[in-house]
């Protein structure tokens, strides 16, 4: 069956088709996709602002025009953190409802490290044993670990990308004073719930999913994007740690012409870079592989699994 995923993320907004079946991995037959950053729409009080509500319906009626001519028999859309936390995020919702049709399905942080678990487990397998999963997206960190399909522990912290660098960092290359009370930051937060994710028990094997992991794996060494999924990739904390130097006294413009980063996630590499920093230092991890799929793959399984077998 062809099925439409639309995710709405506080970065960006993005509509995957698939051809897809219980037992089979799913195959992406279209890709559609805009940097609306929702998030950064906002107004002071942290509604969201008509031009980020006007974007949005624009995109999900296309997209919904899309995934019809593409013979979808139906569309997924879901939303995370950005609508989440937004003060008129229902009324947004009702909007984009009774103008396109589509019913966003507003994800908890908690489904979102589920779903994403999820997607990894079935990408690496049971040969995987005890997994450790850390997706750093727009708004929020997504951390979940255990041995089977569902996790032991799944939790969301506030230390997205995008979030962090809207808060925290001002100055372009970063001031220092600026870079070393968000470094404090993202450690005092990722600290409170290490406790959780550790007592899960130690990790066969630590995965690392999102943009922000695959431009920093890339910048550091990792195989491009031209060369495939099936190629192993994993950033390393000894080179992470080689390269934060000169990131720190990059402006965006910079980073934006180093491999694998695109000019609308520039601005937010440093903050990604400062939390996947602590992940590996906090969790004690050399290094972390990078997965393929994360949280529209996870969405896709998951419905896949309540499908009746044939």
């Amino acid at each position: 069956m062809r099925l439409g995923v639309l995710d709405v993320g506080s970065n960006t907004v993005h509509l995957l088709v698939v051809d897809a079946h219980r037992g089979a991995a799913p195959l992406p037959a279209y890709s559609h996709k805009t940097e609306l950053r929702l998030a950064e729409h906002l107004e002071l009080d942290g509604t969201i602002a008509k031009s980020g509500a006007d974007g949005l319906v624009s995109f999900v009626k296309e997209a919904a025009e899309l995934a019809e001519d593409k013979g979808c028999q139906t569309v997924h859309a879901f939303a995370t953190s950005a609508l989440r936390e937004a003060p008129n995020g229902e009324k947004v919702l009702e909007r984009v409802r009774k103008e396109t049709g589509i019913d966003l399905n507003v994800l908890t942080g908690q489904d979102e490290a589920r779903l994403t678990f999820l997607a990894v487990r079935r990408w690496f397998g049971w040969s995987s044993g005890r997994l450790a999963v850390f997706d750093i997206g727009g708004g929020s960190l997504e951390i979940a670990a255990g041995s089977d399909e569902e996790p032991t522990v799944a939790v969301s912290v506030p230390l997205g990308a995008g979030r962090l660098t809207r808060e925290s960092l001002t100055q372009d290359p970063p001031d220092r004073d600026e870079v070393r009370a968000l470094r404090r930051r993202i450690r005092i937060e990722m600290a409170a719930v290490a406790g959780d994710v550790l007592r899960a028990g130690k990790p066969q094997r630590s995965v690392a999913t999102s943009k922000t992991f695959r431009s920093l794996a890339r910048i550091c060494g990792a195989a491009p994007s031209e060369d495939g999924p099936y190629v192993p990739r994993a950033l390393r904390r000894d080179d992470l740690t080689e390269k934060m130097p000169k990131l720190l006294k990059m402006t965006a413009a910079e980073r934006a012409d180093l491999p694998g980063v695109s000019a609308g996630r520039a601005s937010q590499l440093v903050a990604g870079a400062l939390v996947a920093d602590a992940v590996m230092d906090l969790f004690d991890l050399a290094s972390l592989e990078v997965c393929p799929w994360a949280l529209r793959e996870g969405v896709i399984l998951s419905r896949l699994d309540q499908l009746q077998p044939r």
